[in-house]
């Protein structure tokens, strides 16, 4: 049986200023969770590669958990379970960043981890025969050249950080994809609607992309 469907360019098009206003909480939600989770990341990160198992232990519980779950997983229990725990709701823009937050955190834990351990123990004893202590040749030595080496799989984390708020419709944030549930509803132009909808995420992605490259570009050529 053939086909009749036909896309419907004008349908798209004025869906667009619709989508348009789930951009910034797409942005907020990403962007605002990241900046959280790259400071748990760092604290978590370093954390785990301390000697003393105290330390080490809780920061290895708590990547494992947040790795090891779904982020829509993690967002539900946020915002409906939390809720039973301190007696109060929980605003979904909130539950969001924080899943947000506490998912890229475990992430960027591994990736500071990583990109720590990357760095070769002789320059720790040279900044120490400089006369620095273990800490000053940590950050004045060691961290400056693990982050460089940090910077392509932070953007991927911040890409995929960004792909994962399309998630989080299910709790009524108003982001890109339950824009579109909203204007599908009353229009009933699903493929044009979550076309633009993936066209718009492409944008974001590809654009985060060419800055990345070109951080990655300076931090290159800076060394």
């Amino acid at each position: 049986m053939e086909s009749q469907f036909q896309f419907d360019w004008q349908a798209a098009i004025d869906s667009i200023p619709f989508l348009i206003k789930g951009i910034p909480y797409t942005l907020m939600i990403s962007f605002g969770g990241l900046i959280i989770g790259f400071a748990l990341g760092i604290f978590f990160g370093l954390l785990s590669i301390n000697k003393k198992w105290f330390l080490k232990w809780p920061a290895t519980a708590y990547i494992e958990i947040f790795r090891g779950t779904p982020i829509l997983v993690q967002v539900l229990f946020i915002f409906y379970g939390l809720p039973d725990l301190i007696g109060g709701p929980i605003d979904p823009l909130t539950a969001g960043i924080a899943a947000i937050a506490l998912n890229s955190g475990a992430y960027i834990s591994e990736v500071v981890r990583g990109g720590v351990q990357s760095i070769a123990k002789g320059q720790t004893e040279a900044g120490v025969s400089l006369g620095l202590s273990r800490t000053q040749t940590f950050w004045s030595i060691t961290w400056p050249q693990a982050f460089r080496r940090m910077i392509p799989p932070l953007g991927n984390q911040a890409i995929v950080s960004i792909k994962d708020t399309s998630l989080f419709s299910v709790i009524g944030v108003g982001e890109l994809v339950r824009q579109g549930q909203i204007y599908i509803a009353s229009t009933f132009t699903a493929f044009e609607v979550y076309f633009v909808v993936a066209i718009m995420y492409l944008a974001i992605t590809l654009s985060l992309s060419l800055i990345l490259r070109l951080i990655e570009r300076r931090g290159l050529a800076s060394v």
